[in-house]
């Protein structure tokens, strides 16, 4: 069993910066493969970056590339989506979230979610 706790969203104004952190408890977290989603008011769920267990592997959505790493330090337990360049269209809620499987950019792979942490880019 993995929870998992998103911290590091707040309000920024576009052009800006944010480091997301996702903390998982449990002592296998370091073999999980990690995924970032987002959802907008009145959109669906939208996939924004994952990491394999090992870091070796990572994928971006579309229309996250090139602004936006994802990271993780597995001594920590976290896992980071380093957010550049940020524009309102960014404005979502999200989530991390986690599987002992291998790295997908489908949700629903991901059997353990985080609560979310609003991030809001003003225009």
């Amino acid at each position: 069993q993995v929870q998992l706790v998103e911290s590091g969203g707040g309000l920024v104004q576009a052009g800006g910066s944010l480091r997301l952190s996702c903390a998982a408890s449990g002592r296998t977290f370091g073999s999980y493969a990690v995924g970032w989603f987002r959802q907008a008011p009145g959109k669906e769920r939208e996939f924004v970056a994952a990491i394999s267990w090992n870091g070796g592997v990572t994928y971006y959505g579309d229309s996250v590339k090139g602004r936006f790493t994802i990271s993780r330090a597995n001594a920590k337990n976290t896992v980071y989506l380093q957010m550049n360049s940020l524009k309102p269209e960014d404005t979502a809620v999200y989530y991390c979230a986690a599987d002992p499987g291998a790295v997908s950019y489908f949700d629903t792979k991901y059997n353990y979610w985080g609560q979310g942490t609003q991030v809001t880019v003003s225009s």
